[in-house]
């Protein structure tokens, strides 16, 4: 009896502290991925890699070496082409790259797609994706189903004569995907939860939900009929 109880507070003492760090390990554990997939992508073996590594080969005969002059002279470019867009001296050469692009047709399409996006992205105000806001999409009543979703545009649109607006309804617990959603406009209210709420939610798949919405009271117990 003595031996089982010992091994039931051993087994108890190590799921507790393994608890505890669990998040730090899993912490720890996305910080390696990432470095792990920036690796694959950016390092000396890969694709861009060799191009960094060909463009500073000629200054040093080492390919690690090769590889780091290559990437500060990739950064160098960068940089100085920032300093011509702070000072508005890019649109000659946009307007040249717009040029030769869009006579190439299948780049053109991509390119075309990759610019809208990123304007999208660098409008200021209420424009762009700063206006995506939380929603909720009541399906089958006020009693139906509740969705939390991100209103793309607050502007409507109508389909078969009716309203409505596009929500992206995130995955769990990864919410960079998802899938679009036209959903009508009297079943889209807004969502007290802020942009961290919907986050939090989705990543945790629903365990935070009750910090952030606000948990319901306990149910009154019914009466004992035996009582």
């Amino acid at each position: 009896m003595f031996m089982k109880r010992s091994v039931r507070q051993l087994t108890r003492t190590l799921v507790t502290g393994l608890l505890a760090a669990l998040p730090l390990i899993v912490t720890v554990a996305v910080f390696i991925w990432l470095g792990r997939l920036l690796y694959a992508w950016l390092g000396p073996s890969s694709l861009v890699g060799q191009v960094f590594v060909g463009l500073g080969l000629g200054l040093s005969g080492s390919v690690m070496l090769g590889y780091v002059l290559g990437a500060l002279i990739i950064v160098l470019g960068v940089y100085a082409l920032g300093l011509l867009v702070e000072g508005g001296l890019q649109r000659g050469l946009v307007r040249l790259v717009n040029a030769v692009v869009s006579r190439i047709p299948l780049v053109r399409n991509v390119y075309d797609l990759i610019s809208r996006f990123v304007d999208l992205l660098s409008q200021n105000g209420d424009d762009g994706l700063k206006s995506m806001r939380p929603v909720w999409c009541s399906f089958g009543g006020s009693g139906g189903v509740k969705v939390l979703g991100l209103l793309s545009t607050p502007e409507p649109v109508e389909i078969d004569g009716q309203r409505y607006l596009a929500v992206l309804v995130p995955t769990a617990p990864v919410p960079v995907g998802g899938g679009l959603l036209y959903v009508q406009e009297s079943w889209v209210t807004p969502a007290d939860v802020g942009m961290d709420g919907l986050t939090s939610i989705y990543v945790s798949m629903g365990v935070t939900s009750g910090q952030v919405l606000g948990r319901s009271p306990a149910s009154p117990k019914a009466p004992d009929p035996a009582a």
